[in-house]
């Protein structure tokens, strides 16, 4: 069993301040609060406070949960592959644990002052996670949680690093260009472009685990 460490603190404080910060403000919130943004950035439903005190514990728990994951990942992973490089799947876990903290903090933020659009947050925010897993993505050894997981890198040691080696680039630009790209633009047109740039990303490196696979694995 993994023993208590300095990050693991760190990762409880982090963890917790989207809950301060929502504790402290959470009589000045109206009884009805926004619940979901659209396209514009605008709210387009609403809820009570208590329930938006509830979904936000929910992702807070999704936080833990996916911190856990990795954290653990050596002592869960079948294939025994993950603990070659623990601390990869650490900087990971405290990484998206860092990243859900900002956006739950940037909701709450914006549920308390009207107006904000959470597109100019969610989207840049999700350019940066990914281009944060980018550069992480080569040190990434074969394992059934993490990394670009299909039949073919699975399979075959030598696919999945080439897979990786070209989902670390992909990943980390297509982040940053996210990034950069949805802070100039905004509404409608974001909202095509991040899903777009998204899918680009995820399927690219899915084709080409298929095609290096069936490249090397002739019959």
């Amino acid at each position: 069993m993994k023993k208590f460490t300095m990050l693991d603190g760190a990762a409880i404080i982090i963890w917790l301040l989207p809950m301060v910060y929502l504790y402290s403000i959470y009589y000045q919130l109206p009884a009805i609060v926004p619940m979901h943004y659209g396209a514009d950035g605008k709210p387009n439903g609403y809820g009570s406070r208590q329930s938006f005190m509830g979904a936000m514990m929910i992702m807070q728990g999704t936080g833990v949960f996916m911190y856990l994951l990795l954290r653990f990942l050596p002592a869960i992973d079948p294939k025994k592959q993950a603990q070659y490089n623990p601390s990869v799947y650490n900087k990971l876990a405290l990484g998206i644990l860092i990243f859900l903290t900002v956006l739950s903090i940037a909701i709450v933020y914006a549920t308390q002052h009207k107006g904000l659009k959470i597109d100019k947050i969610l989207f840049p925010l999700m350019g940066l996670l990914f281009a944060f897993i980018g550069n992480m993505m080569n040190n990434i050894k074969p394992n059934y949680f993490a990394g670009i997981r299909t039949p073919w890198t699975l399979e075959d040691e030598g696919t999945w690093k080439a897979t990786h080696r070209l989902a670390a680039k992909l990943w980390f630009a297509g982040g940053l260009i996210i990034t950069v790209t949805t802070l100039l633009i905004h509404g409608t047109v974001a909202t095509i472009f991040f899903p777009v740039s998204i899918a680009i990303m995820v399927l690219v490196p899915v084709i080409y685990s298929y095609r290096y696979y069936k490249k090397h694995h002739t019959a």
